[in-house]
């Protein structure tokens, strides 16, 4: 039965639509503002992060909505990460165990995806190129502006779902509230988009189902193949220092400097001066808060709520996850905004805060320790704990890509313990066959006890 609470949602991206869609199918009535022009018919991607990696956790989102199957017709299953070194050597580290993977998926085609399937629901209205202006936080008067005319009006919505992202101007009006706690912390490295065509046979040029890794220290570049046989290449780079983007200012030190860092890619990069200059450089950023809510009237959620650093590929996830346990939530505690709010809030808090400490703990991984002998070393050690002891022991990445049950703070603390152990551990081991040392077994065995 149709309900009467009129409900608006801030942000028509990937969050926005899906939850959108979970409240429809509760009933209700639901306006989605999007401040873009609908992506369906504009191409608004321009340079900048046109790949996810979908794993588990948005995975089981997506299966609620019944459009899993037809997204991963669209997938490319990457099943292990490789690592190129300056001489164009490979090494290689799978993601989970055999047959896992994480999918690297296109952002605008998964919106666009979700946008037809919001358009295709009775209850939802979508409305593009609508910008929020302000949210009066004391009677939920949200003023908008209206970009093709110029002209602001304004809104009364019973409840408003912030899904407006990192920047969110819904968020901006609760931080003027008292005792609404805020911080944020941009890594001093930004990104670029960059690409490997396709060969002129449509073919990918680098392994398909794989992400590709350039780390080199104190920065690195990745690849996420496509489906149209190319890579999109993603430079995570300074600001500043030497070098930086700010240091690669014509077009030959930007051909110099990737001939002799990242060779085997500049090979395969036509374009890459271009690209350089005309892509945008995105900023980095980590952004915590709280409260999420306003008495039952206001809810931040996604990127609003919890901006994280992309690499553990848990930006999307999480976003999605929150729309899965709200959805519960609704279902258990049907039209009560402040109880629903709150025991969102007390679920999701802990569990954003823990992926986005991951999330910077794993960029240190990826540019560094990735390209460490020693480092992939434990990892294979870690493999044969995991097969020895299945019921004891799964690796970090493992529990929070592919272990969508097992919450983010669990998979952090339990991720804590197993270093602590593998720490030990590694005092007595230099090649995989001293795993079966008698005194790393029983090390071991005493551990897990």
């Amino acid at each position: 039965m149709e309900k009467t609470t009129q409900l608006s949602v801030m942000g028509g991206g990937l969050v926005g639509c899906l939850l959108s869609l979970y409240l429809a199918k509760q009933g209700y009535r639901v306006d989605v503002y999007e401040r873009r022009p609908d992506l369906r018919r504009t191409d608004i991607e321009g340079g900048r992060s046109i790949n996810l990696a979908l794993s588990d956790r948005g995975w089981r989102a997506l299966e609620t909505i019944g459009i899993a199957a037809e997204i991963r017709k669209v997938a490319i299953p990457m099943y292990r990460r490789v690592m190129h070194d300056k001489g164009g050597n490979l090494s290689f580290q799978p993601y989970g165990k055999e047959g896992q993977a994480i999918y690297s998926v296109s952002r605008g085609g998964l919106n666009q995806a979700l946008l037809d399937l919001a358009e295709a629901e009775p209850g939802i209205s979508l409305h593009f190129q609508q910008q929020v202006l302000e949210v009066e936080v004391a009677t939920n008067r949200v003023t908008l502006l209206d970009n093709p005319s110029g002209q602001a009006y304004q809104i009364n919505p019973d409840v408003v779902f912030a899904a407006d992202g990192a920047y969110s101007m819904v968020r901006l009006s609760l931080q003027k509230t008292d005792r609404f706690n805020y911080e944020q912390s941009y890594l001093d490295y930004g990104y670029k988009e960059l690409t490997i065509p396709p060969t002129a046979g449509g073919e990918w040029q680098l392994e398909k189902n794989a992400l590709h890794i350039w780390p080199r220290g104190q920065y690195m570049m990745i690849a996420l193949p496509n489906l149209d046989g190319s890579f999109t290449c993603t430079l995570f780079f300074p600001y500043e220092g030497e070098p930086s983007f700010q240091s690669l200012q014509t077009p030959a030190q930007v051909q110099q400097f990737f001939r002799e860092t990242f060779p085997d890619a500049a090979a395969l990069m036509p374009d890459l001066e271009n690209e350089f200059f005309e892509n945008p450089t995105g900023s980095l950023v980590t952004i915590k808060c709280l409260p999420w809510h306003h008495n039952g009237n206001i809810l931040l959620l996604g990127d609003a709520a919890h901006a994280i650093v992309p690499f553990y590929g848990q930006g999307m996830n999480a976003g999605f996850e929150d729309c899965t346990v709200l959805r519960g939530l609704l279902e258990k505690h049907p039209g009560d905004w402040e109880t629903i709010f709150q025991t969102f809030q007390e679920l999701r808090k802990p569990n954003t805060d823990a992926i986005a400490d991951l999330a910077v703990y794993n960029f240190i991984e990826m540019r560094d320790k990735v390209a460490d002998p020693r480092f992939l070393l434990q990892k294979k050690i870690e493999a044969k704990i995991s097969a020895q002891y299945p019921d004891n022991w799964l690796p970090l990445y493992s529990m929070v890509t592919f272990s969508p049950d097992l919450p983010y703070a669990e998979a952090l603390a339990n991720g804590r313990r197993q270093e602590e152990i593998m720490r030990q551990l590694m005092e007595y081991i230099q090649t995989e066959e001293d795993y079966n040392k008698p005194e790393v077994q029983q090390l071991l065995q005493a551990q897990l006890a």
